[in-house]
């Protein structure tokens, strides 16, 4: 399979009567950012949560031939409270390349030394999707990942984004369709 994620005819409901979405089909290859854009409650991060396996949908198919690291829009549910941020990393992922994407995000080290609630909202979101690139994955999934940080931030968070795209393809969740134009190769209206 040369996709790294297809995702054919999927429909997905909570209740019977009414679906979350239905027919909904894509591809993604190496190098390429599709961007799913929607209201709020229209899905967006259900098709997250079908993609990892965690939901189950009504209908359709998700094949995916990919290493998957993802990003949510929540940091501080996605790091465990009690243990440094620096641990919870290197129980996932190898930190070689760790000195340059701190440089890159505008982190430093010594905030990954401390307790997830020491950090701010933005300090975290980079933290989380520092995390995502050291697990080197081949599709990273990123729900409103630059939604906690400043403009100049963001900007440099999603250009190093972009310049790792020779070694993955990323699905982007985002409310921003300024953000979604810029980056992606397909917006995916749900």
């Amino acid at each position: 399979m040369n996709n790294l994620l297809e995702i054919n005819s999927l429909s997905f409901a909570y209740t019977k009567d009414k679906f979350l979405f239905e027919d909904l089909s894509f591809k993604l290859k190496k190098g390429e950012v599709k961007a799913i854009v929607g209201a709020s409650g229209a899905g967006k991060s259900t098709i997250f949560e079908l993609i990892l396996g965690n939901l189950k949908q009504i209908k359709g198919s998700i094949s995916t031939n990919a290493i998957i690291s993802q990003v949510y829009q929540d940091p501080y549910s996605s790091f465990h409270p009690s243990y440094s941020l620096l641990n919870q990393i290197k129980d996932v992922a190898s930190i070689d390349k760790l000195q340059n994407y701190l440089k890159t995000i505008n982190l430093e080290y010594e905030l990954l030394l401390k307790l997830p609630h020491e950090l701010s909202g933005g300090q975290l979101q980079r933290a989380s999707i520092l995390r995502a690139m050291l697990m080197q994955p081949s599709l990273l999934l990123l729900d409103e990942p630059t939604s906690a940080l400043d403009n100049v931030i963001q900007l440099e968070v999603m250009d190093m984004l972009m310049k790792n795209l020779h070694n993955m393809g990323m699905l982007l969740i985002t409310h921003d369709l300024e953000l979604a134009s810029w980056c992606a190769d397909e917006i995916i209206m749900i």
